[in-house]
């Protein structure tokens, strides 16, 4: 409770230092932990800041993302966006699986941060569109020698497709350039043993390929109204059954 308080007095201490309104947003950060009870932590730093909403540009939903449980963070995100205001956005700190960006945006969410895609592709861990957990692990043996597929079919990454030159480029039966295959997954698997930074460095562009796609599929299906369809859809491919 004391820090839920602390973060209101340091938002008005923001709020009287900061010299570049026009050209620079404070985002305060709704505090509270896990407490969404009526009056509850959440409900006394909502409105709160809701007071100081006229020179407020946005918010942050902070205090996530630190081993809760699922059920226990979507509640307290709902329960945010629920009393947030609907013409400003709303920023959750430090949340980046692919999962949460699909619920917490059908929640409300309209902006996110994470070091995950980049940091859990220096230990080999590739984002595909499987089922859950979602991710393909490069260093393990069933992505050894005899597995020649790419990380993932259909996506136009350094590590899925090779970039060669223009000129270099195939051509199929219809005179339509198209990229080679990339790098195998029985390769990157070798070269993430072997510590070739180079493997390293084709996971993260592939795992930021992945989170560019998928956010850009999550916008496309909320401006053609079908984004529950969308959730829907992207539920049962993750988790079939």
């Amino acid at each position: 409770e004391i820090a839920t308080y602390r973060t209101l007095r340091w938002y008005d201490r923001c709020i009287a230092a900061h010299q570049n309104p026009t050209t620079q947003n404070l985002f305060p950060i709704v505090q509270g932990g896990l407490d969404v009870s009526s009056g509850g932590l959440r409900d006394k730093c909502l409105v709160g800041l809701k007071h100081r909403d006229d020179v407020t540009p946005g918010y942050a939903i902070g205090g996530l993302a630190g081993g809760e449980s699922k059920d226990d963070f979507w509640k307290v995100v709902h329960h945010c966006c629920k009393i947030l205001p609907d013409l400003k956005p709303r920023y959750l700190m430090g949340v980046g699986y692919p999962l949460d960006l699909v619920i917490c945006t059908a929640l409300g969410v309209d902006m996110y941060d994470c070091v995950y895609p980049t940091r859990t592709a220096r230990f080999g861990v590739a984002l595909v569109d499987e089922a859950f957990p979602g991710t393909l692990r490069l260093k393990n043996a069933d992505c050894g020698r005899e597995d020649d597929r790419v990380i993932m079919e259909g996506c136009m990454c350094q590590a899925c497709c090779d970039l060669l030159d223009y000129d270099d480029e195939e051509e199929d039966e219809n005179n339509t350039r198209k990229r080679r295959k990339g790098y195998s997954r029985a390769r990157l698997h070798t070269m993430m043993k072997s510590g070739n930074p180079l493997a390293v460095q084709l996971i993260t562009n592939h795992n930021l390929a992945y989170m560019k796609k998928l956010t850009g599929d999550m916008r496309n299906a909320i401006l053609e109204g079908k984004y529950d369809e969308f959730v829907r859809g992207y539920i049962s491919r993750h988790f079939p059954g």
